[in-house]
């Protein structure tokens, strides 16, 4: 039976990047079936903002009907009584503990620097649970949540893929001399997820990571990198700076039964509409889709295209040197994909 996914074109870029991810997917004749939904701020914004959440109900029933699903960049508003995000709201209704971003550097981008790394970022508990309260009128709590189940199975699934991809080195980030409850638990089980397999495992402290990440990127290289909720969202970040713009980091939402895939980057409203931006992540984020749904051929065209044509240079966007448009540097991509599919 074919599988499906349903393809929310968000806020912001949205639309211009999804739509040129859904013709690179079309170029290659991808077979699995493709449902439009509607979610984002904008959305509930011309609804007046009547729903309690940024998802319609038709649009989360499709989800459920669904294997999978592509969320484009969606804006969170930061306003007092404004529904949570989208992602986090998929993440917590699908289960979907771990964000996955596998990031690396393009020869042509960053010729002295060599980073081939994937971030592994628990996605259901920690700060990002959300549970806040006012203790007097001057001050607040936040709660952070970590369990030992959340941290197990994100932890087991960073070492299978770094096993997988011959990523032999694990570094978990914590701030286990300060957080010695949460972070120590989650040190625990990063130590019993190693055990008796080949992953060479080290612990450094937030801190010392993001300097270190920038000081010697090198020690980085080949290696799988996990922590909790917040950290790796700061982490992530530094990387995709590194291998030159957040503009090509991809990235997936795993869990048991479900999976979310979405560019790194997010709705750029500034930009909407300028046919400007880097469609890279987004068409990385369709292929991986793509290969998700079973259609693994597509997926390593798009990505083979997509080095040949940022390592060829000619026809990139601005944020990576050159002075192509959206839709120009998607039309190379498709068009090397569809070579490599039928060579």
């Amino acid at each position: 039976m074919a599988k499906k996914a349903v393809v929310i074109k968000g806020d912001g870029i949205g639309p211009e990047v999804v739509d040129c991810m859904l013709s690179v997917l079309d170029r290659c004749n991808m077979q699995s079936e493709i449902i439009l939904g509607k979610a984002g701020s904008e959305q509930w914004d011309k609804n007046n903002r009547r729903d309690a959440s940024y998802i319609p109900d038709e649009t989360m029933n499709m989800l459920e009907d669904c294997d999978a699903c592509f969320k484009g960049p969606t804006t969170t508003l930061p306003i007092p009584n404004a529904p949570r995000s989208v992602a986090v709201t998929l993440r917590q209704k699908f289960d979907l503990y771990a964000n996955i971003r596998p990031t690396k550097t393009y020869k042509s981008l960053t010729p002295d620097r060599s980073l081939d790394c994937v971030c592994f970022r628990e996605a259901t508990e920690g700060l990002y649970t959300g549970m806040e309260t006012r203790i007097t009128d001057d001050a607040a709590i936040a709660i952070r949540k970590i369990s030992r189940l959340g941290s197990r199975r994100l932890l087991d699934a960073a070492v299978r893929w770094g096993l997988k991809d011959n990523k032999r080195k694990m570094f978990c980030i914590t701030k286990r001399n300060i957080l010695k409850v949460t972070d120590g638990l989650f040190w625990e089980e990063a130590q019993a997820a190693v055990q008796d397999t080949s992953m060479e495992l080290s612990e450094i402290y937030i801190d010392n990571m993001a300097q270190q990440m920038v000081i010697d990127t090198g020690r980085f290289d080949k290696s799988v990198l996990v922590s909790t909720n917040l950290f790796m969202d700061i982490i992530s970040e530094l990387a995709s700076a590194l291998v030159g713009s957040i503009g090509l980091i991809y990235s997936a939402n795993m869990g048991d039964d479900f999976a979310m895939f979405e560019a790194a980057h997010g709705s750029a409203p500034q930009f909407a509409g300028q046919n400007k931006v880097n469609p890279t992540a987004t068409i990385l984020s369709g292929a991986w889709l793509a290969g998700h749904l079973g259609e693994t051929h597509i997926q390593d065209a798009i990505f083979e295209a997509v080095d040949h044509v940022i390592n060829q240079g000619d026809v990139i966007t601005w944020d990576i040197g050159g002075d192509a448009t959206t839709t120009a540097m998607t039309d190379e991509i498709a068009k090397h994909a569809a070579r490599l599919l039928h060579r």
